[in-house]
C-alpha cells in the first residue's frame, strides 16, 4: 500500500548515521576474529574496529600483555596484538594458559628454590621447532611447541624442575629436557616407537615420554613413565605408567600443584609427595600428617610389585605445656592391600630414631612400602612416653592413608597390542 501523499517518509537507516559510542560498545563484546572481520565489511566498521582500546582486552586475554609491557614496547594495543599474532598466532588457544603457568612457576621458584631459576633456558624460535620436526619426521603438538616458545626446558642439572624423590639408597630428580636433547632421545625402537622424552633423571635414567602418534596401543600425545616388563620374553615389552593425556594438561597440573603448596619444598627442591588434606590426626597436643608418592622406577607389573614412599610429619602444638615433652618409643602399622589382606608390623622407633617432641617442634621422616596389588592403605599409631613422667605412655594415632598406582598399560608387540589397567 502506498503512503498517503501528505505522510513524510523517513530516510533508510544507515550505519554511517549511527552514533559512534554505541557501536564501539557493541564491538567491545566481539572476539578478535569477529573484530578483524568487521574491517572488511565497510569503511565505517573498518575505522571503528581499528579503535585502539578495543584491542586491549584481547591483548590481555590471549597474550597476557600488561600496561607496563605496553609502555615498554611503546606501541598501541592493536599493533601489539597484530605483531604478537604474527609470531605466536598458531598458539593462541594455548599461549595464555602456558605463559601464566610459567610466570607463576618462576615467581614461586624465585621465592622457594632460587637456584633452580638459573637452570631455565631461553625460548626457541619457530624455525628451531620446525627443524626438530624435520629431524624426527614427526609433528610436535602445538601446546608443546608453545611452551618451548616461552622456555626451552632447562639445563641438565640437579635439582630438576619436574620434581625429586629421595630414599636412603635411591634418588630421583627429573629435568625438563630442552628441545635438542629431547630430539636426540626420540625413540623408534619397538615398544617406544615415535615417543619423545620430556624429562630425564641423571641418576636413574628414568624419563617421561610423550607419544607423538597413536601406535603400539598408545593414544596420541599420551605422557607416561616407561618401565620394562620384567617377566615378558619379548625385550620390547614395556609397562606405561600414564601421567598425562596432553602436554598442556600434564605441565599445568604439575605447576598448579607446585605453586599451591601441593608439593613440599625440601632442601631447595620440589619433592613430589601428594598430601591429602583429610589425612591428618591429632592426639592430645600431637598432630600427625602423611603425604605419599608412587615410584614407577622401583615398581613392576609382572611380577606385581608396586612401590610407594610416604613422608610423615609429627608436630607438637606450640601452645602445649613444657611438661608435655615426650619421646617416641615404638610404632605399630596395620597394612591392608586391595584384596583385603592385612599385615601388622611393630617395632622400636622410626627409621632407627627415637625423636623427642617438644612444644612447637616438628619431626619428619620418610619410609616406604610395597604392595602386590595396585593400591592399599596403612594406618596405626606411635607410642610415646612423657619425659617428665616416664611411667606415662600414650598412643598417638597415625591417620589412614591410601596409596594408588596410576593407570598403566602393558605393551607387548609380539602378543597382544596392549591392555589397560585403571586405578583401583
Amino acid at each position: 500500500m502506498a503512503a498517503p501523499p501528505d505522510m513524510e517518509v523517513s530516510p533508510a537507516l544507515s550505519l554511517e548515521l549511527l552514533p559512534t559510542d554505541p557501536l564501539l560498545l557493541i564491538l567491545s563484546f566481539l572476539d578478535y576474529r569477529d573484530l578483524v572481520s568487521c574491517c572488511y565489511l565497510n569503511r565505517r566498521l573498518n575505522q571503528l574496529s581499528s579503535h585502539d582500546p578495543l584491542w586491549k582486552r584481547h591483548c590481555k586475554k590471549y597474550w597476557l600483555i600488561s600496561e607496563e609491557e605496553k609502555a615498554r614496547r611503546n606501541q598501541g594495543w592493536r599493533a601489539i596484538f597484530i605483531s604478537t599474532y604474527c609470531d605466536l598466532g598458531r598458539y593462541i588457544h594455548y599461549y595464555a594458559t602456558l605463559k601464566k603457568a610459567w610466570d607463576d612457576l618462576e615467581q614461586y621458584l624465585g621465592q622457594w628454590c632460587p637456584r633452580m631459576i638459573g637452570s631455565l633456558k631461553e625460548s626457541v624460535r619457530e624455525e628451531d621447532l620446525d627443524a626438530v620436526e624435520a629431524q624426527i619426521h614427526c609433528k610436535l603438538p602445538d601446546d608443546y611447541r608453545c611452551s618451548f616458545r616461552i622456555h626451552n626446558g632447562q639445563k641438565l642439572v640437579v635439582p630438576g624442575l619436574m620434581g625429586s624423590m629421595a630414599l636412603s639408597n635411591h634418588y630421583r630428580s627429573e629435568d625438563l629436557l630442552d628441545i635438542d636433547t629431547a630430539a636426540g632421545g626420540f625413540q623408534q625402537r619397538l615398544g617406544l616407537r615415535q615417543c619423545l622424552p620430556l624429562t630425564f633423571c641423571i641418576h636413574t635414567g628414568l624419563s617421561q615420554y610423550m607419544a607423538l602418534e597413536s601406535v603400539e596401543g598408545r593414544n596420541k600425545y599420551e605422557i607416561f613413565y616407561q618401565c620394562p616388563d620384567q617377566m615378558a620374553r619379548n625385550p620390547s615389552a614395556i609397562v606405561m605408567f600414564i601421567t598425562g593425556t596432553s602436554y598442556l594438561e600434564w605441565f599445568t597440573s604439575y605447576v598448579n600443584k607446585v605453586v599451591t603448596g601441593g608439593y613440599p619444598i625440601i632442601r631447595d627442591q620440589i619433592f613430589r609427595y601428594v598430601h591429602d588434606k583429610d589425612c591428618v590426626a591429632t592426639t592430645e597436643d600431637i598432630t600427625v600428617s602423611v603425604s605419599t608418592s608412587f615410584l614407577p622406577e622401583l615398581s613392576s607389573v609382572h611380577p606385581p610389585h608396586y612401590f610407594f614412599t610416604y613422608r610423615i610429619r609429627i608436630e607438637m602444638s606450640k601452645d602445649a605445656l613444657p611438661e608435655n615433652i615426650c619421646q617416641l618409643e615404638s610404632r605399630y602399622w596395620r597394612i591392608t592391600n586391595a584384596k583385603g589382606d592385612v599385615e601388622e608390623v611393630q617395632g622400636p622407633g622410626v627409621v632407627g630414631e627415637f625423636p623427642v617432641i617438644s612444644p612447637g617442634k616438628v619431626y619428619e621422616y620418610t619410609s616406604c612400602t610395597t604392595f602386590t596389588t595396585t593400591s592399599g592403605y596403612m594406618e596405626g599409631y606411635y607410642t610415646f612416653h612423657c619425659l617428665s613422667n616416664k611411667d606415662r605412655f600414650f598412643n598417638v594415632t597415625i591417620p589412614r592413608f591410601h596409596m594408588v598406582c596410576p593407570t598403566f598399560k602393558v605393551i607387548n608387540i609380539l602378543l597382544i597390542p596392549y591392555k589397560t589397567y585403571p586405578m583401583i
